[in-house]
């Protein structure tokens, strides 16, 4: 397996299921059952505090970086901790087939926390938007690069009217000019790897953050290790971390989240 193809065996995966989801609950029924449901969590306001540093905290059994990262794997019980030190917001990683996740995690992790959940996965249809809501996020993240522009346009506006935020995430620059030029993007999320080579490059953050506008709410993802790190952005002006795998390698989470934001 070729690891610049990476991305392109997800997308292809999760087109597969997209399509296996429908056969099980149409889009039609989807939207009948989103109307009952309780109101999402704010999650844009959760991790944009002034003067301060947010931190969404990721949950994850494995990946295709670092292979199965957290064999004792219990999203609830990591959801638990997560809500007895603080953080701000909790990142659900739901892609089944490379990450070992499932929409029906994010239930589990609201039951046992009040931070606002994102779904982290690869959205590539209208149908996931809703199919978000359903399975109860918060929030949604954007892949800037598997989406055109008029995409994550709809998607927003998709999440927008149910109450859900949205995280546009880019690696590159040409990635941002593109998300730049939508007016709804409130909350971008720069994403240090590469997601077709799997490298982590820590430059991109310095690189594009000076590009972004001040009134955009900025998440920094992948490759941080450290409470310099964390304070490295905090003085930067970035509004939040988005960090998970040190957190799934550590036998006490609760220390590492501590040690790493300095709480």
């Amino acid at each position: 397996m070729k690891k610049q193809d990476i991305l392109k065996e997800i997308v292809a995966k999760k087109k597969e299921k997209i399509l296996l989801a429908k056969q099980v609950l149409s889009e039609e029924e989807l939207k009948l059952k989103i109307q009952g449901l309780p109101a999402a969590r704010p999650f844009m306001e959760a991790v944009s505090k002034p003067r301060q540093i947010s931190l969404i905290a990721e949950i994850k059994k494995q990946s295709p970086s670092a292979g199965l990262i957290r064999a004792d794997f219990n999203p609830a019980q990591i959801a638990q901790i997560y809500q007895e030190v603080g953080v701000q917001a909790i990142s659900v990683l739901t892609e089944e087939d490379y990450f070992g996740g499932s929409p029906s995690f994010i239930n589990e992790v609201k039951l046992v926390a009040q931070a606002p959940v994102l779904r982290k996965d690869f959205i590539l249809e209208p149908y996931q938007v809703y199919e978000s809501r359903y399975f109860g996020a918060d929030a949604i993240l954007l892949i800037a690069d598997l989406l055109t522009q008029e995409q994550i346009s709809d998607f927003i506006g998709i999440a927008d009217s149910l109450g859900m935020d949205s995280l546009v995430e880019v690696h590159t620059e040409k990635e941002l000019k593109k998300v730049l030029k939508l007016k709804g993007v409130k909350l971008i999320g720069i994403n240090n790897r590469d997601l077709h080579t799997l490298e982590v490059d820590f430059r991109i953050t310095e690189k594009l953050y000076t590009l972004i506008p001040r009134d955009k709410v900025v998440v920094v993802e992948s490759g941080l290790k450290s409470h310099q790190d964390v304070l490295f952005l905090k003085i930067l002006g970035v509004s939040a971390v988005l960090i998970g795998t040190v957190f799934m390698e550590a036998q006490d989470i609760r220390r590492k989240v501590e040690e790493l934001m300095g709480w």
